[in-house]
């Protein structure tokens, strides 16, 4: 058995602010610098999701690529154009870190793709900066 990796590239708009908010003032300032703003920044995200499986003889598909980039919309829709802190309940007590913020991708993208191996996800948040995700 041999399996094939599939990506697909979208991209999103987003803003977010860097605070703790069980923290003064003070110290999200120390902790984070600017990026604790309480305006917030954005980033024109890049997510990168890769998937795997057996190409189908009949069909000569690993994955139906129409079904992913259905999912990757259905996901995205919650955070595109949104601020993260404010217009999302996911950001509430967490930090919308890179990091958090493709973890969390990961879990709702994998929930969304039911009977589809989710193997990565890649999130750009500049184009010198990203974050992998890698899943069994």
């Amino acid at each position: 058995m041999v399996d094939v990796l599939l990506t697909k590239r979208v991209e999103f708009a987003a803003s977010h602010t860097y605070r703790n908010p069980h923290w003064s003032e003070e110290k999200n300032r120390k902790v984070f610098g600017k990026l604790a703003s309480p305006y917030g920044h954005g980033h024109n995200y890049l997510l990168e999701a890769t998937v795997s499986g057996e190409v189908n003889e009949k069909t000569g598909m690993a994955v139906n690529i129409g079904d992913l980039k259905v999912a990757l919309e259905d996901v995205l829709k919650d955070f595109d154009h949104k601020h993260l802190n404010v217009d999302t309940p996911y950001f509430k007590e967490m930090i919308p870190t890179t990091e958090n913020l493709a973890l969390l991708l990961f879990r709702l993208l994998e929930k969304r793709l039911e009977g589809i191996r989710l193997k990565r996800i890649r999130l750009y948040e500049d184009e010198d900066l990203y974050v992998d995700c890698v899943g069994e």
